[in-house]
């Protein structure tokens, strides 16, 4: 079936649409500094950058998690395989002890919430109960280590902790995934093999060397340990639609935070490390036209 012109055209248009949302978004966040007396930010380009991309996805941020969350919610539930949404969970579910990394403001902190989990209110011993027993988040989670080294970040993480009721479990872990494992950088420690599973939503697209951390969080993963994922990766179609993106791609990273676009963030997960199983796809609904598409799954070490 032919894809519409005028649906062709604002998904191309799209991308720079929301850069003008976050330009909009600069003026405020130099308006607050100036009343702050934070002029230390604003002589920093880096610091500056941090702080206007934190004003603008403060209102964005919801936005983005609403729309996500029909893909992602699922996910965690084992009722993704192969990229499409599926009535019952095919595989394993979130449970025990969870590594978020880019926890940022705590946008996705209640996806750890039992409140999530598929299949509370089965009555015990139904066939309900037994399904669950054998697929799907079945399991509590028990602990939450929230990767998260920009401070700014964590008063309003710390905030949406509380409100999903995970105060005792979620533990904000304020250093880079380099240092996940050193006592000396912060007061606590996650051993190699101690994690059961991993959560990365929209955020390995602005880490620094993205290869290097991917192989690194492979190692905190228990043998049989789950990683789930939801990113926006670089163009696999047609050449034209690749050399779009890089055009975007010069002018998108200045106004999100230095978000990049064209990262093969997929191949990168597939070549972490040894995986029992990989399944990595692009979403059901995905479009050719899509400037900024995505891959989702569930890599099992």
């Amino acid at each position: 079936m032919t894809t519409p012109i005028s649906e062709v055209f604002w998904g191309l248009v799209g991308p720079f649409l929301f850069m003008w949302l976050a330009a909009k978004a600069l003026p405020r966040t130099i308006a607050a500094l100036v009343r702050e007396g934070d002029f230390a930010t604003l002589l920093s380009p880096r610091r500056l950058q941090d702080a206007w991309f934190g004003t603008f996805w403060a209102r964005t941020g919801p936005e983005v998690k609403v729309n996500a969350s029909t893909k992602v919610l699922p996910l965690l539930d084992g009722r993704v395989v192969a990229g499409k949404l599926l009535d019952e969970p095919a595989v394993l579910g979130l449970e025990g002890v969870c590594l978020e990394i880019g926890a940022g403001a705590g946008y996705w902190v209640d996806i750890f919430s039992n409140k999530h989990m598929r299949g509370t209110a089965a009555p015990a011993g139904g066939h309900g109960a037994k399904q669950q027993q054998q697929m799907g988040r079945t399991k509590a989670v028990t602990r939450v280590y929230g990767v998260e080294p920009n401070p700014n970040q964590h008063v309003k993480l710390r905030q949406h902790i509380a409100a999903a009721g995970l105060e005792g479990v979620y533990e904000i872990v304020p250093v880079g995934i380099e240092d996940l494992g050193n006592p000396k950088k912060w007061d606590g420690r996650i051993g190699k093999e101690s994690v059961d599973c991993i959560v990365t939503v929209l955020c390995l697209c602005s880490i620094p060397e993205p290869e290097r951390h991917i192989r690194e969080l492979y190692g905190y993963l228990k043998p049989g340990g789950r990683w789930y994922f939801y990113e926006h990766v670089q163009c696999s179609v047609a050449w034209y639609m690749k050399a779009y993106q890089r055009f975007v791609n010069l002018f998108w990273p200045q106004f999100l935070g230095g978000c990049q676009l064209c990262r093969p963030t997929g191949t990168y997960l597939r070549e972490a490390g040894a995986w029992q199983s990989a399944d990595i796809a692009v979403p059901f609904d995905a479009q050719w036209h899509n400037v900024v598409p995505h891959v989702i799954g569930v890599l099992t070490k």
